[in-house]
């Protein structure tokens, strides 16, 4: 099956705790419909296609060491019909929705970002970021990238596996040539500037989003935190969206 031609589409890219529920949630109450059966984190339900479909994609990333992996056969080999199969059957209240703009979240899909694209080329993307530091601090079904067939050097370190994970997340959508409708979104932006981010993405949405509550004391819970926190890996990504360094990382 082809999906070329979905349009007035949309999904959420970013690990689990980066904040996703507060854009699906925005969504969903800006009359996008997000699926015919959602839990309270709003999650396209129910997940078992999609986290296989992680497995099967899996299979083709080549671990070369450390936090280095070889995504490049993912962009141009074909994809593996058992997981397109497996997409279709995890989307399929989405798929054969008639309403005019429709859509998903569930973070897993993050994991299989490059194929996704390759699946849905038209639709558009909200790549969703949160500070590293505090998206680590609780647990999520993807901590072990093992539980989902990613090669990685496994670590007892609870802290240091939620951050490889985080990592290599991140790296994956970085070795992804970005579709033709791509957006990133900070986390503490939508939280403590909310209307001028929600202005902002109407510009990509085409049209209007609803305010949905937001909590300030989400960001920054890492200062408060007395557990690790912080990895070296970290630092060009915290560069990159902006986020303070810790004083003792220098910035030269």
């Amino acid at each position: 099956m082809s999906h070329q031609k979905i349009t007035n589409a949309f999904t959420i890219i970013g690990r689990g705790h980066s904040g996703t529920r507060a854009m699906s949630q925005t969504l969903g109450a800006s009359g996008v419909f997000m699926g015919s059966e959602i839990n309270e984190s709003w999650d396209l339900l129910p997940p078992g296609d999609m986290y296989e479909a992680c497995r099967v994609m899996a299979k083709y990333v080549v671990h070369k060491g450390g936090i280095e992996w070889d995504f490049s056969k993912l962009h141009s080999m074909p994809i593996d019909p058992a997981f397109t199969k497996l997409v279709e059957s995890f989307l399929s209240s989405v798929l054969a929705s008639k309403q005019q703009f429709r859509g998903w979240k569930l973070p897993e899909t993050t994991l299989v970002f490059p194929w996704i694209i390759r699946l849905f080329p038209e639709i558009k993307y909200i790549y969703w970021i949160r500070d590293p530091r505090d998206c680590i601090l609780g647990g999520h079904i993807t901590d072990d990238l093992a539980d989902f067939g990613v090669p990685y050097e496994k670590t007892d370190d609870l802290r240091k596996r939620r951050a490889i994970s985080w990592y290599y997340q991140q790296a994956l959508v970085k070795a992804t040539p970005q579709p033709k409708h791509f957006y990133t979104v900070r986390f503490e932006d939508f939280v403590l500037r909310q209307d001028e981010t929600l202005q902002k993405l109407a510009g990509f949405t085409g049209f209007p989003l609803c305010k949905i509550p937001v909590k300030p004391e989400a960001c920054g819970r890492y200062k408060t935190d007395t557990g690790v926190n912080y990895y070296d890996f970290f630092r060009d990504d915290l560069v990159e969206h902006d986020y303070p360094l810790p004083e003792d990382v220098t910035t030269t």
